[in-house]
C-alpha cells in the first residue's frame, strides 16, 4: 500500500489534502456553495489521469529514445445516463466519461504518436479507472 493521503474538512466544502509532504486544497465553485479555492474533487481526478499518462509517456520515451519534448493533455470529464450510451455495457446509473485530448511535442514520426497513443493507455491511473474498483471504509 501506499502512504496514505489525509484530507482534512473543517465544515465547509474546502478541503486540505496531505500527501506526503504536499498540501493541496480543493473546493467546490461558489454556483455549488464552496468558495472556489481549489479544484473540484472531479478536476483532481482529471488531473490524476492527466499526470500519470504524461508521466507514463515520458518514461517510455526516454526508454525507447522518442524524441518526445513534452505533453500536454486537456482532459474534461462529464456523465451521461447509462441507458443514454449505446456502446456501454452497463444500462443503469451512470456512465463516467473522460476526453483526453494529447497533444506530443517533440519531432516524432506518425508511427511514433501513434505508438505513444496506444502506451498512454498503459498509465496506472488510467488502468484504474477502467477497472472494477472496490472501496472500504470503516469508522475510526
Amino acid at each position: 500500500m501506499s502512504v496514505p493521503v489525509i484530507v482534512r474538512n473543517h465544515g465547509t466544502f474546502r478541503c486540505e489534502i496531505e500527501a506526503g509532504p504536499h498540501t493541496i486544497i480543493a473546493d467546490e465553485p461558489k454556483s455549488a456553495g464552496g468558495n472556489d479555492e481549489g479544484p473540484t474533487p472531479y478536476d483532481l481526478l482529471a488531473a490524476a489521469l492527466g499526470a500519470c499518462t504524461s508521466m507514463t509517456l515520458h518514461f517510455y520515451a526516454q526508454r525507447e529514445k522518442i524524441p518526445l519534448e513534452g505533453v500536454e493533455a486537456t482532459i474534461a470529464n462529464d456523465r451521461m445516463h447509462a441507458r443514454d450510451c449505446a456502446a456501454c455495457m452497463t444500462t443503469a446509473g451512470f456512465i463516467h466519461r473522460f476526453d483526453v485530448k494529447l497533444k506530443l511535442l517533440g519531432d516524432l514520426t506518425a508511427e511514433q504518436r501513434e505508438k505513444l497513443l496506444a502506451i498512454a493507455r498503459r498509465c496506472p491511473v488510467y488502468k484504474t479507472l477502467t477497472s472494477e474498483i472496490r472501496i472500504e471504509e470503516s469508522l475510526v
